[in-house]
């Protein structure tokens, strides 16, 4: 590695501790259940390749982790968050207000949310956006008329759909997941349901409608899964109607136990995600801190190789474990190099 002057952060983290180097020489990171697997691998073949310990990876999920991340500059706060979403502007903002000035955003590929069920359970073998809103929402359109959901079976509103009782367990509030499962499931079908429209059309506001469109009913149909996926895997096993969100690479794991269902027709694969065919897919992320490099042993070093081509290529084991490898890998991997960080133009 090229020697570097330290900057003022970094100059605050040796102030923290004289050792502070010594006193932990290991990597840690935190965040997105999602993002967690491929970054357990990574760790796991840093330590063995590179004169550095295997860094320790914990999950809790993007906002969890980025609100550790942002906690401030220090040996006591971690060098890495991962995130299955973009850092938002009020966690730029309370990084900074904490010191955490120099954020390096590292896209690492792509990932696609899919909706699995038990194996041997009821044929959810297709959803449109539309169906899971009409299942999950806490008001509807009926004959044109915007009101409260009282579907409780799939047949309820699509004839199509196993004649089962309701059951969805979606991502918290504080995963990643639920961010995009939100925007690019609940939302569109809100839209597609014409139920945005009579919203509006009812008085409300553009931002509100598009708020009330992203609530879930709270009557027991929609189940927030705080955990991760094994949580959602387990509560799955449980119930033999009920379906669950999941990302790609965790349900590529567990074919043996969970079958997947189609949206608007396309099947989740690596291969529809990469061309953008698969509607519900959503890039994946880590966040370093700069002022951490040079003073935490193997850092910047764990960040090039988790993004080198023998780890996130399209050859590489984490796409064998489902990562969906960034087209523009080479411009990630320049990045991390140079150690630009947001916002920068270096």
């Amino acid at each position: 590695m090229s020697m570097m002057k330290l900057t003022a952060s970094a100059l605050a983290i040796a102030a923290v501790s004289a050792t502070a180097a010594t006193a932990r020489d290991q990597v840690q990171v935190a965040g997105s259940s999602t993002v967690l697997p491929y970054a357990s691998i990574v760790a796991e073949a840093f330590g063995e390749n590179f004169d550095f310990p295997t860094p320790v990876v914990e999950s809790g999920g993007s906002s969890a982790g980025l609100k550790r991340f942002c906690e401030g500059v220090g040996e006591n706060t971690i060098d890495v968050a991962n995130a299955s979403r973009a850092i938002r502007e009020k966690e730029i903002k309370a990084c900074a207000e904490a010191g955490v000035t120099d954020i390096i955003e590292v896209r690492i590929g792509y990932d696609g949310i899919v909706f699995a069920s038990q194996l041997n359970g009821p044929d959810y073998s297709a959803f449109e956006p539309a169906d899971i809103y009409n299942a999950l929402a806490p008001k509807v359109v009926v004959d044109g008329e915007l009101v409260d959901n009282t579907f409780t079976k799939w047949t309820d509103f699509n004839a199509d759909l196993p004649d089962e009782e309701i059951l969805a367990f979606i991502p918290g509030t504080k995963h990643g997941t639920r961010e995009v499962f939100e925007e690019k499931v609940l939302a569109a079908g809100c839209e597609a349901t014409g139920a945005l429209e009579a919203m509006v059309a009812a008085g409300m506001s553009e931002d509100d409608a598009e708020d009330a469109c992203i609530a879930v009913r709270t009557d027991g149909k929609s189940v927030d899964i705080d955990g991760d996926y094994t949580e959602t895997l387990a509560s799955i096993d449980s119930n033999a109607n009920g379906i669950g969100i999941f990302g790609l690479a965790f349900y590529e794991n567990n074919t043996d136990k969970l079958k997947v269902a189609t949206m608007s027709g396309v099947a989740p694969s690596t291969e529809t995600i990469s061309t953008g065919e698969y509607p519900v897919s959503r890039p994946l992320f880590f966040y370093v801190k700069k002022a951490h490099i040079g003073v935490i042993p193997g850092l910047k070093e764990y960040a090039e190789f988790f993004v080198s081509d023998d780890m996130a290529g399209p050859s590489g084991p984490l796409s064998e474990y489902g990562l969906v490898s960034d087209p523009e890998l080479s411009e990630t991997q320049s990045s991390v190099s140079e150690e630009k960080t947001m916002g920068s133009n270096m």
